[in-house]
């Protein structure tokens, strides 16, 4: 963890705010305090002559993303609202009130140590397509670069229900893969996993997660301060699967245990990396989109698809189902109707049941050059696990 040269790190709702709503300044500065300083040290050891993702190692500062919770909480008071609203409508009016006082607040913090803020506003939809993806990876890296603090946040203000998160634990994962960090810190107001209830007596933190089994047999129940924020702890432990998964380890502690954190010091609940790196978009497009729609394949397309990672031609679709527009992620299932893979759709759901079980070269001939394509292209699809 102290050899960790990029960092990403999540703060929730809760971390930041009164119990009214309200953004509390002193504990937005005592984050800023530890990320500032963090950023600023050297790692404890000599740094490797290329970090992770082949990068270069810098000159010894480390680089930190921080992903923060807080846009809807922080517009709550200013409209007059005692608690999270449950419609969309009025969320989205809170993060648009809210977002400004929190990068304000952000900005006034990190202005005492001379260091600037970058704010990235992301939806799922923005990373699922190829191009929107590169560019928002663009632009961190070149914050980064420049000696900007990268700020992100869901886009509250024009995400619909199926273009979200839904929480910020699961972006925060996402935009470590993203950003090629050597660690994940989700900070909240529980400091780490327990075996049990962690306010009966008797339960005992969980030091070290190496896989799933581990938490196997642990009832991991709901956390946090009811009314402000969306995460508890399913939804960070979640995040940190999808972490470890993709290759990255994580730390599950409390805010107020964040230096400690980041300096390798026992506290909270340690994930083990238990899987390599993938394609960046491709973890995204798993866990990050809605399926518009589905598309049934018949059992040769199953095997070309799963097996020799083939991309899905018309001919290998038995049915179809949703209302969905090119573009759009849809879901691959098998003829008992299991999910089999997810990838990005290249026509409109009402062009499909014309396409079903025919070759490209028929289509192309009948209905023209434009049709002598994947239905799903191999580089736009993730398999599913079984």
């Amino acid at each position: 963890m102290t050899e960790a040269r990029r960092i990403v790190v999540k703060v929730g709702s809760s971390s930041l705010t009164t119990a009214s709503g309200g953004l509390d300044a002193d504990r937005v500065d005592a984050l800023v305090d530890v990320l500032a300083k963090v950023r600023e040290e050297g790692t404890a050891r000599k740094a490797p002559a290329e970090g992770a993702g082949g990068r270069r190692a810098g000159d010894g500062r480390r680089e930190i993303v921080l992903v923060s919770s807080g846009a809807i909480a922080a517009g709550l008071a200013p409209l007059g609202l005692t608690r999270r609203p449950k419609d969309l409508a009025r969320q989205q009016a809170a993060a648009s009130v809210g977002q400004g006082l929190l990068v304000a607040r952000y900005t006034a913090s990190f202005a005492r140590y001379g260091i600037r803020v970058g704010q990235i506003l992301l939806t799922s939809d923005d990373m699922s397509r190829r191009a929107h993806h590169r560019n928002a990876s663009r632009t961190l890296d070149k914050l980064l670069a420049m000696g900007a603090f990268p700020i992100v946040n869901e886009n509250d203000t024009v995400a619909t229900d199926e273009i979200r998160f839904g929480d910020n634990d699961r972006l925060a994962a996402l935009v470590a893969h993203l950003v090629r960090a050597d660690l994940l810190v989700l900070l909240s107001d529980v400091d780490g996993v327990y075996d049990g209830d962690p306010s009966r007596p008797g339960t005992s933190r969980i030091a070290e997660v190496r896989g799933p089994g581990d938490l196997a047999h642990v009832e991991i129940g709901s956390a946090g301060r009811a009314g402000v924020g969306t995460g508890g702890m399913v939804t960070k432990v979640e995040a940190a699967r999808i972490a470890a998964a993709a290759g990255i380890p994580v730390v599950l502690t409390s805010a107020v245990h964040a230096a400690e954190a980041l300096a390798g010091g026992d506290t909270g609940t340690y994930f083990h990396p238990t899987g390599r790196r993938s394609a960046d978009r491709l973890l995204w497009l798993q866990h990050a989109t809605t399926p518009q729609g589905a598309l049934t394949l018949d059992d040769g397309a199953v095997h070309a698809v799963v097996e020799r990672r083939k991309s899905l031609l018309p001919a290998g679709i038995a049915a179809v189902e949703g209302e969905f527009s090119a573009g759009d992620p849809v879901e691959l299932r098998d003829a008992a109707g299991r999910p089999v893979a997810r990838g990005l759709v290249n026509f409109d759901a009402k062009e499909i049941p014309r396409l079903i079980g025919r070759s490209t070269r028929e289509l192309a001939r009948e209905l023209g050059p434009a049709y002598e394509r994947e239905v799903v292209h191999r580089d736009d699809l993730v398999i599913l696990p079984a």
